[in-house]
């Protein structure tokens, strides 16, 4: 089995690179995300594969990290989703963005991804939401209060601050982050005003 390809890029295709390894080229399947981050033909390339052996095909399937092609197999396990659905939302989420989604039962950016209708997206984030954490990357600072968000067992403070921020227009994922960050800067047992006005604070910062 091939689990990683070091290469240069040969050509870059809608949905595939080839990989010129050696003289020896190999085709990968991958998310609209990887090709626009892979470089240019020519350039030197490092992708983690993923080989699907069929009785008829052999697919190679590449990322950019390990964690995306975890992510890439993590969704196939939900029923309905096969690996062309997987790389639609892998084109349309980052790892990170995925699990924040998940954590907070936000099915709205699951199903924005292509291919990808309610049911499924319902799915998504409720088969995987306890496996969100441990494939969450470097969004795993504050998945534990964004899953509590999701399933709405956060406190009143804390949704209600949550509420009023998404309601000034911001994402529900920056409003838990803004207030994850304003818990942990004096907002401990906090009240909803305050905890806003933390938050503000923080996301005028970024």
């Amino acid at each position: 089995m091939i689990g990683k390809l070091k290469g240069t890029i040969d050509e870059i295709g809608d949905d595939h690179v080839l990989v010129d390894v050696h003289g020896v080229c190999y085709v990968a399947h991958c998310s609209a995300r990887t090709l626009s981050r892979i470089g240019s033909p020519g350039e030197a390339v490092v992708l983690f594969i993923e080989t699907y052996v069929r009785e008829d095909q052999l697919k190679l399937f590449g990322f950019m990290s390990a964690l995306e092609r975890e992510w890439f197999n993590l969704l196939q396990s939900v029923q309905g989703v096969g690996a062309k659905v997987a790389l639609s939302v892998l084109s349309t989420l980052t790892p990170s963005e995925l699990a924040n989604a998940i954590a907070l039962q936000d099915k709205t950016s699951v199903s924005r991804a292509p291919g990808v209708g309610p049911k499924v997206a319902v799915r998504i984030v409720t088969e995987l939401k306890n496996k969100a954490p441990a494939f969450a990357g470097d969004a795993g600072q504050n998945i534990g209060l964004k899953q509590e968000l999701g399933e709405g067992v956060a406190s009143a403070p804390v949704s209600d601050a949550v509420s009023a921020l998404t309601n000034l227009g911001y994402s529900r994922d920056q409003a838990a982050n803004a207030i994850a960050a304003a818990l942990k800067n004096g907002g401990e047992g906090a009240d909803s005003a305050k905890l806003i006005r933390l938050g503000l604070k923080e996301l005028s910062r970024g």
